[in-house]
């Protein structure tokens, strides 16, 4: 966890300044991470980072845009060469809060980073969970818990909120997030908003928007039930995904469930975590196919080991994230070999447990 000094530094950060820019990693931990800090702070514009793994240097253009004065970067685990260099040009300060290992060699004198990972006290609580301290408002701890389940994070507060809210939560005695993600009225609204960042921008906007002004999670549960193009949105991605699960399932193996799958839509990793939550214990390749690239959601084991060392043997891949949950890019012509040579790995993984 941040310590009560990093807390501190933040806040006097975000405060001191007239118009932050907010970049924040394109699903729902990054943006309630960004929601809880604008409610609270009542100031700064947001938008959804959608390059992957850097954040493309293009985003600062927005610096000139909303004339602002600090850029605050949530849940991004690589900034990338370019992004520090424009940074670096414009000489303009950025906090960077994230919960990811990341490499941090040649980072810009103008970026201070808050990572738990590097704390004191070593964790990696998700971003909203963080956000969730730094703001310190309860009333929107129905936000920080929609962000921190999507991320399979059962947070301290989860209990008070089911005592005030037992309509929105479940009676179910475990302790797996992901029970409450997919079994909770809670939960149904953190998909929901985690689909809603995968409309245009415009309507991304408006989403943003709509968070920022929302009173409580009852109001977002009408909406979903309304004609808006958010409602609409959510209902259509919604068919498509468990049409997905459905041909998912059938690829279920003994030791692992591989899926490949195209359109227009990427849905890698609300696939996989779902996956890994029907197939515990199971290792989960969700691969999202591009006419030159693979996108891959990847759940298991200490996969995240697995991953750094057969990612060697590929040209231009790259990939990262969690212990037990990572995201790679491929080269569409090397996905065969991976997923044979993943299959080995994970074989040598399980008689060593």
């Amino acid at each position: 966890m941040l310590s009560k000094e990093e807390l501190d530094n933040v806040r006097e950060r975000l405060e001191a300044c007239q118009n932050p820019l907010f970049l924040y990693g394109n699903d729902a931990d990054g943006l309630c991470s960004f929601i809880l800090l604008r409610r609270w702070l009542g100031k700064g514009k947001g938008a959804a980072v959608r390059t992957h793994p850097d954040i493309d240097p293009n985003y600062l253009k927005k610096i000139s845009e909303f004339n602002s004065d600090l850029v605050v970067v949530l849940d991004c685990p690589i900034l990338g060469e370019g992004f520090l260099k424009a940074v670096d040009e414009l000489k303009i300060e950025v906090v960077w809060i994230d919960h990811h290992d990341s490499d941090l060699e040649n980072l810009s004198s103008y970026v201070t980073r808050f990572n738990p990972i590097y704390s004191e006290e070593k964790s990696n609580e998700p971003v909203t969970y963080l956000s969730y301290r730094i703001a310190n408002r309860k009333e929107d701890s129905w936000i920080a818990l929609m962000g921190c389940l999507s991320d399979h994070y059962l947070p301290d507060f989860a209990d008070e909120f089911a005592r005030e809210n037992s309509d929105l939560w479940m009676k179910q005695k475990t302790k797996d997030p992901f029970a409450f993600y997919y079994g909770s009225e809670l939960g149904k609204l953190a998909r929901a908003i985690g689909f809603g960042l995968k409309d245009s921008i415009t309507h991304v906007v408006y989403l943003q928007s709509f968070l920022i002004s929302c009173n409580s999670p009852r109001d977002l549960l009408l909406e979903l039930d309304s004609k808006s193009s958010f409602a609409q949105k959510y209902k259509e991605m919604m068919k498509r995904y468990r049409s997905l699960i459905e041909l998912a399932v059938e690829n279920a193996g003994k030791k692992m469930v591989y899926f490949e799958y195209g359109g227009e839509v990427s849905m890698s990793s609300e696939l996989a975590n779902e996956l890994s939550y029907l197939y515990h214990g199971k290792y989960i390749v969700v691969a999202y196919i591009s006419q030159q690239k693979c996108n891959l959601s990847i759940r298991g084991k200490n996969v995240l080991g697995i991953i750094e060392s057969l990612l060697r043997e590929f040209d231009r891949a790259s990939g990262g994230g969690h212990k037990d949950a990572v995201g790679v890019r491929l080269r569409r012509e090397d996905i065969a070999r991976f997923k044979e040579r993943f299959e080995e790995l994970i074989l040598v993984e399980i008689s060593n447990l």
